[in-house]
């Protein structure tokens, strides 16, 4: 009879991961809050090199933390782009009356003009060519030559002569 061969038994090196996955939904949601990746390792009690190889070998940890960004960004992103053109919404106040003390319900609609520094913003960051904070000047003399002046075209001994008479 011939014998048996025995599968070889790989071990993993290192201590277990403490990923479980529940971590890629409260990354997502922490995502959404803006944390970065020194935040989610404060969260979850890791470093920040333990969240670099989740995101290397978890592809939905990974995916969380992308769709997390991705969608706080463009949150972030509609509203400056409205603060910036201005909006509206509809809203609602409860008011008493002063001599009953009943309450009733107003509607009406509230109005945001737009927002210098929004559009600043927003125009500096997406067509920087036409809105960047450069100016630039450039100094020349008559017909682009260099700048001329009285003591340029003087001799060192005439200069001598002013400088003492000073």
């Amino acid at each position: 009879m011939g014998a048996k061969k025995k599968k070889a038994v790989t071990k993993k090196r290192g201590r277990p991961s403490a990923y479980r996955k529940e971590y890629a939904e409260q990354a997502f949601k922490l995502c959404l809050l803006g944390a970065k990746d020194e935040e989610l390792a404060g969260f979850f009690g890791v470093r920040v090199s333990t969240i670099k190889n989740w995101k290397q070998s978890k592809p939905e940890f990974l995916a969380a933390l992308k769709e997390g960004k991705d969608e706080a960004d463009a949150n972030v992103s509609k509203s400056l782009y409205r603060r910036a053109i201005g909006y509206e919404h509809d809203a609602v106040k409860i008011v008493a009356d002063a001599k009953t003390g009943s309450e009733h319900i107003v509607h009406y609609t509230e109005r945001y003009p737009p927002d210098t520094t929004a559009c600043i913003f927003w125009l500096k960051n997406r067509q920087r060519a036409k809105w960047r904070d450069v100016s630039r000047q450039e100094h020349s003399g008559l017909d682009g030559g260099p700048i001329r002046h009285e003591f340029s075209e003087m001799t060192d001994d005439e200069l001598r002569r002013i400088l003492e008479d000073d």
